[in-house]
Protein backbone atom coordinates (compact mmCIF):
# COMPACT_ATOMS: atom_id res chain seq x y z
CA UNK A 1 0.00 0.00 0.00
CA UNK A 2 1.41 3.39 -0.68
CA UNK A 3 1.95 5.85 2.01
CA UNK A 4 0.18 9.22 1.92
CA UNK A 5 0.38 11.99 4.24
CA UNK A 6 -2.68 11.46 7.03
CA UNK A 7 -3.53 15.17 6.57
CA UNK A 8 -3.93 14.66 3.05
CA UNK A 9 -7.28 12.44 4.15
CA UNK A 10 -9.14 15.85 6.14
CA UNK A 11 -9.53 17.37 2.24
CA UNK A 12 -10.44 14.19 0.86
CA UNK A 13 -13.31 12.84 2.58
CA UNK A 14 -14.27 16.97 2.97
CA UNK A 15 -14.68 16.37 -1.20
CA UNK A 16 -16.02 13.43 -0.81
CA UNK A 17 -18.92 14.56 1.25
CA UNK A 18 -19.38 17.61 -0.49
CA UNK A 19 -20.35 15.12 -3.31
CA UNK A 20 -22.33 12.87 -1.55
CA UNK A 21 -24.34 15.47 0.77
CA UNK A 22 -26.41 15.85 -2.12
CA UNK A 23 -27.51 12.59 -3.13
CA UNK A 24 -27.99 12.08 0.32
CA UNK A 25 -30.14 14.78 0.66
CA UNK A 26 -32.64 13.84 -2.18
CA UNK A 27 -32.82 10.26 -0.59
CA UNK A 28 -33.55 11.97 2.98
CA UNK A 29 -36.66 13.73 1.35
CA UNK A 30 -37.82 11.65 -1.51
CA UNK A 31 -41.34 11.49 -1.14
CA UNK A 32 -41.34 7.38 -1.35
CA UNK A 33 -44.95 7.17 -1.08
CA UNK A 34 -45.25 8.65 -5.24
CA UNK A 35 -42.33 7.51 -6.38
CA UNK A 36 -43.17 5.04 -8.67
CA UNK A 37 -46.25 6.56 -10.15
CA UNK A 38 -44.56 10.11 -10.57
CA UNK A 39 -41.42 8.03 -12.43
CA UNK A 40 -43.46 6.30 -14.96
CA UNK A 41 -45.77 9.01 -15.62
CA UNK A 42 -46.44 9.22 -19.41
CA UNK A 43 -44.28 12.87 -18.87
CA UNK A 44 -41.34 11.10 -17.08
CA UNK A 45 -41.19 8.02 -19.01
CA UNK A 46 -41.39 10.31 -22.51
CA UNK A 47 -38.80 12.96 -21.13
CA UNK A 48 -36.36 10.12 -20.08
CA UNK A 49 -36.73 8.20 -23.23
CA UNK A 50 -35.88 11.18 -25.11
CA UNK A 51 -33.42 12.28 -23.19
CA UNK A 52 -31.55 9.04 -23.57
CA UNK A 53 -32.26 8.37 -27.39
CA UNK A 54 -30.65 12.10 -28.24
CA UNK A 55 -27.80 11.19 -25.71
CA UNK A 56 -26.92 8.11 -27.43
CA UNK A 57 -27.35 10.35 -30.48
CA UNK A 58 -25.40 12.87 -29.21
CA UNK A 59 -22.40 10.54 -27.95
CA UNK A 60 -22.07 8.88 -31.81
CA UNK A 61 -21.76 12.12 -33.17
CA UNK A 62 -19.25 12.96 -30.69
CA UNK A 63 -17.53 9.62 -32.06
CA UNK A 64 -17.68 10.86 -35.21
CA UNK A 65 -16.64 14.34 -35.25
CA UNK A 66 -14.24 14.38 -32.15
CA UNK A 67 -12.24 10.94 -32.88
CA UNK A 68 -10.77 12.85 -35.95
CA UNK A 69 -10.64 16.32 -34.38
CA UNK A 70 -8.70 14.53 -31.63
CA UNK A 71 -6.37 12.93 -34.15
CA UNK A 72 -5.02 16.06 -35.69
CA UNK A 73 -4.49 17.98 -32.68
CA UNK A 74 -2.00 15.21 -31.59
CA UNK A 75 -0.60 14.99 -34.48
CA UNK A 76 0.07 18.61 -35.72
CA UNK A 77 1.45 21.40 -33.61
CA UNK A 78 1.32 24.36 -35.20
CA UNK A 79 -0.17 27.71 -34.10
CA UNK A 80 -3.01 27.33 -36.38
CA UNK A 81 -3.77 24.17 -34.47
CA UNK A 82 -3.43 25.44 -31.36
CA UNK A 83 -6.15 28.26 -32.26
CA UNK A 84 -8.63 25.52 -33.67
CA UNK A 85 -8.08 23.65 -30.74
CA UNK A 86 -8.82 26.44 -28.41
CA UNK A 87 -12.04 27.29 -30.33
CA UNK A 88 -13.23 24.11 -30.09
CA UNK A 89 -12.53 23.55 -26.22
CA UNK A 90 -14.48 26.72 -25.55
CA UNK A 91 -17.46 24.79 -24.29
CA UNK A 92 -15.78 23.29 -21.51
CA UNK A 93 -15.42 26.83 -19.98
CA UNK A 94 -18.46 28.57 -21.83
CA UNK A 95 -21.83 28.90 -19.43
CA UNK A 96 -24.27 26.09 -21.66
CA UNK A 97 -26.68 29.12 -22.11
CA UNK A 98 -24.24 31.21 -23.71
CA UNK A 99 -24.03 28.36 -25.89
CA UNK A 100 -27.61 28.02 -26.56
CA UNK A 101 -27.85 31.38 -27.48
CA UNK A 102 -24.96 31.08 -29.93
CA UNK A 103 -26.66 28.40 -31.86
CA UNK A 104 -29.53 29.97 -31.86
CA UNK A 105 -28.25 32.94 -33.69
CA UNK A 106 -26.33 30.74 -35.94
CA UNK A 107 -28.92 27.96 -36.79
CA UNK A 108 -32.07 29.54 -35.65
CA UNK A 109 -34.80 30.78 -38.87
CA UNK A 110 -33.01 33.96 -38.37
CA UNK A 111 -29.50 32.98 -37.90
CA UNK A 112 -26.19 33.50 -39.78
CA UNK A 113 -26.69 29.87 -41.42
CA UNK A 114 -30.50 28.77 -40.28
CA UNK A 115 -32.19 32.05 -42.28
CA UNK A 116 -31.10 30.24 -45.95
CA UNK A 117 -31.98 26.70 -44.37
CA UNK A 118 -35.43 28.52 -43.62
CA UNK A 119 -35.77 29.07 -46.47
CA UNK A 120 -34.93 25.30 -48.06
CA UNK A 121 -37.78 24.46 -45.99
CA UNK A 122 -35.23 22.86 -43.05
CA UNK A 123 -36.09 24.14 -39.29
CA UNK A 124 -33.41 22.73 -36.98
CA UNK A 125 -34.22 25.14 -33.43
CA UNK A 126 -36.65 24.13 -31.41
CA UNK A 127 -36.94 20.74 -32.78
CA UNK A 128 -35.78 17.12 -31.74
CA UNK A 129 -32.16 17.62 -34.03
CA UNK A 130 -31.69 20.91 -31.76
CA UNK A 131 -31.00 19.17 -28.77
CA UNK A 132 -28.62 16.84 -29.95
CA UNK A 133 -26.80 19.60 -31.64
CA UNK A 134 -27.15 21.28 -28.15
CA UNK A 135 -26.14 18.55 -26.55
CA UNK A 136 -22.85 18.25 -28.86
CA UNK A 137 -21.83 21.28 -28.77
CA UNK A 138 -21.21 20.96 -25.08
CA UNK A 139 -20.20 16.90 -25.00
CA UNK A 140 -17.52 16.89 -27.52
CA UNK A 141 -14.62 18.52 -25.43
CA UNK A 142 -14.74 16.17 -23.55
CA UNK A 143 -14.09 13.17 -25.81
CA UNK A 144 -11.32 15.45 -27.70
CA UNK A 145 -9.37 15.48 -24.92
CA UNK A 146 -9.85 11.95 -23.27
CA UNK A 147 -8.63 10.68 -26.75
CA UNK A 148 -5.90 13.37 -27.68
CA UNK A 149 -4.32 13.08 -24.33
CA UNK A 150 -4.12 8.92 -25.13
CA UNK A 151 -2.80 10.04 -28.32
CA UNK A 152 -0.23 11.93 -26.88
CA UNK A 153 1.02 9.75 -24.63
CA UNK A 154 0.90 6.79 -26.74
CA UNK A 155 3.30 8.61 -29.34
CA UNK A 156 3.49 7.94 -33.05
CA UNK A 157 6.07 5.17 -32.92
CA UNK A 158 3.98 2.23 -33.46
CA UNK A 159 2.47 4.45 -36.50
CA UNK A 160 6.36 4.96 -37.91
CA UNK A 161 6.51 1.19 -37.73
CA UNK A 162 3.70 0.26 -39.24
CA UNK A 163 4.26 2.68 -42.00
CA UNK A 164 7.70 1.02 -42.53
CA UNK A 165 6.12 -2.52 -43.23
CA UNK A 166 3.91 -1.12 -45.72
CA UNK A 167 0.71 0.25 -43.83
CA UNK A 168 -1.00 3.30 -45.72
CA UNK A 169 -2.46 5.97 -43.24
CA UNK A 170 -5.98 4.34 -43.64
CA UNK A 171 -4.89 1.42 -42.96
CA UNK A 172 -2.60 2.39 -40.05
CA UNK A 173 -5.87 4.18 -38.38
CA UNK A 174 -7.48 1.56 -38.39
CA UNK A 175 -5.33 -1.34 -37.43
CA UNK A 176 -2.99 0.70 -35.12
CA UNK A 177 -4.05 3.82 -33.55
CA UNK A 178 -7.47 3.31 -32.92
CA UNK A 179 -7.06 0.03 -30.94
CA UNK A 180 -4.29 1.56 -29.15
CA UNK A 181 -6.83 4.36 -27.78
CA UNK A 182 -9.86 1.96 -27.23
CA UNK A 183 -9.24 2.86 -23.23
CA UNK A 184 -9.84 6.45 -23.99
CA UNK A 185 -12.35 6.06 -26.56
CA UNK A 186 -14.71 4.01 -23.54
CA UNK A 187 -14.01 6.67 -21.06
CA UNK A 188 -14.89 10.03 -23.63
CA UNK A 189 -17.68 8.42 -24.84
CA UNK A 190 -18.86 7.33 -21.15
CA UNK A 191 -18.00 11.17 -20.63
CA UNK A 192 -19.64 12.71 -23.73
CA UNK A 193 -23.08 10.53 -22.59
CA UNK A 194 -23.04 11.79 -19.15
CA UNK A 195 -22.82 15.01 -20.28
CA UNK A 196 -25.23 15.24 -23.11
CA UNK A 197 -27.50 13.23 -20.22
CA UNK A 198 -27.56 15.68 -17.93
CA UNK A 199 -27.53 18.90 -20.32
CA UNK A 200 -29.90 22.03 -19.67
CA UNK A 201 -28.87 25.31 -20.36
CA UNK A 202 -28.11 24.94 -24.21
CA UNK A 203 -31.05 22.77 -24.74
CA UNK A 204 -33.65 24.97 -23.28
CA UNK A 205 -32.26 27.75 -24.93
CA UNK A 206 -31.97 26.69 -28.32
CA UNK A 207 -34.11 23.92 -28.54
CA UNK A 208 -36.84 24.93 -26.01
CA UNK A 209 -38.78 23.15 -23.61
CA UNK A 210 -41.98 21.12 -25.69
CA UNK A 211 -42.84 17.90 -24.19
CA UNK A 212 -42.04 15.11 -26.24
CA UNK A 213 -40.48 16.99 -28.97
CA UNK A 214 -37.55 19.12 -26.68
CA UNK A 215 -38.47 17.71 -22.97
CA UNK A 216 -35.51 15.67 -21.84
CA UNK A 217 -35.62 14.83 -17.85
CA UNK A 218 -33.07 17.57 -17.06
CA UNK A 219 -35.83 20.24 -18.60
CA UNK A 220 -38.90 18.47 -16.77
CA UNK A 221 -37.29 18.51 -13.50
CA UNK A 222 -36.83 22.36 -13.88
CA UNK A 223 -40.26 22.64 -14.78
CA UNK A 224 -41.37 20.01 -11.70
CA UNK A 225 -38.87 22.33 -9.13
CA UNK A 226 -40.72 25.64 -9.91
CA UNK A 227 -44.22 24.23 -9.05
CA UNK A 228 -43.38 21.49 -6.67
CA UNK A 229 -39.49 21.05 -5.46
CA UNK A 230 -40.62 17.80 -3.93
CA UNK A 231 -42.05 16.39 -7.16
CA UNK A 232 -38.53 17.02 -8.75
CA UNK A 233 -36.77 14.61 -6.82
CA UNK A 234 -38.50 11.30 -8.26
CA UNK A 235 -36.35 12.13 -11.70
CA UNK A 236 -33.39 13.47 -9.72
CA UNK A 237 -32.76 9.96 -8.37
CA UNK A 238 -33.22 8.24 -11.71
CA UNK A 239 -30.97 10.65 -13.53
CA UNK A 240 -28.57 9.75 -10.68
CA UNK A 241 -28.50 6.14 -10.43
CA UNK A 242 -28.58 5.64 -14.24
CA UNK A 243 -25.12 8.74 -14.25
CA UNK A 244 -23.67 6.24 -11.26
CA UNK A 245 -24.33 3.16 -12.82
CA UNK A 246 -22.72 3.87 -16.96
CA UNK A 247 -19.76 5.83 -14.76
CA UNK A 248 -18.89 2.82 -11.90
CA UNK A 249 -19.66 0.35 -14.25
CA UNK A 250 -16.76 1.47 -16.59
CA UNK A 251 -14.11 1.92 -13.59
CA UNK A 252 -15.00 -1.58 -12.18
CA UNK A 253 -13.26 -3.15 -15.44
CA UNK A 254 -9.97 -0.82 -14.49
CA UNK A 255 -8.64 -4.34 -13.50
CA UNK A 256 -9.50 -5.77 -17.09
CA UNK A 257 -7.45 -3.15 -18.66
CA UNK A 258 -10.16 -0.95 -20.30
CA UNK A 259 -9.64 2.02 -18.22
CA UNK A 260 -6.06 3.45 -17.60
Amino acid sequence: MRRVPLWIHVPAALGVALILMGPIAILWRMPWGTFWESVTSPDSVEALRLGMLTAVTTTVACLVLGVPMAIVFARYDSMFIRVIRAVVLLPLVLPPVVGGVALLYALGRYGLIGQYLDRAGIVIAFTTPAVVIAQTFVALPFLVISVEGALRTAGDRYEQVAATLGAGPTRTLWRVTLPLIVPALIAGSVLAFARALGEFGATITFAGNLPGTTQTAPLKIYLDAISDPLAALPMSLVLIVIALVVVVGVHLRKGSGVMT
